[in-house]
């Protein structure tokens, strides 16, 4: 979710200073940050272009040291794709566990790097964008 649906620097200005000080370096731990980011551009219209050729899931770690994160996340889900994502968001800190056609993800880490599927590596070339990344899945299935 983190940089790919989800807009992780949009919480930001909503933290005090104390809590920027407090949770320097760390702050995916702050508590309740998660529900106060925006979308990334064009990430929902792409889950919404997607789940009409594949079925969707949205796959996220949570931080550990963070329970409000995993409500968070799920609130989030259902406030932004309540119906393309309904009972579709799994959390875990092995992504490599879950099978599928594709994972677009913005880092290698937590299992990304290793998930049988193909990883698409969000946010850097050639996948700088979500147009770039479904011109990419839409030319390869052949769905053009």
């Amino acid at each position: 979710m983190d940089n790919v649906l989800v807009d992780f620097p949009s919480a930001f200005p909503k933290l005090t200073e104390a809590q920027q000080e407090e949770y320097k370096g760390r702050l995916d731990e702050v508590p309740h940050i998660f529900s106060w980011m925006l979308p990334l551009q064009g990430s929902l219209e792409a889950v919404q272009e997607l789940s009409k050729y594949f079925e969707v899931y949205i796959l996220s770690t949570a931080p550990w040291d963070n329970p409000s994160a995993w409500t968070d996340k799920l609130l989030w889900i259902k406030k932004y794709l309540p119906n393309l994502a309904y009972k579709r968001l799994i959390l875990s800190h092995n992504k490599q566990l879950n099978l599928g056609d594709y994972l677009i993800d913005d880092r290698t880490k937590n299992g990304a790097g290793a998930f049988t599927g193909e990883h698409i590596h969000f946010g850097q070339a050639p996948f700088e964008t979500w147009e770039k990344v479904l011109d990419y899945i839409k030319t390869k299935e052949e769905l053009v």
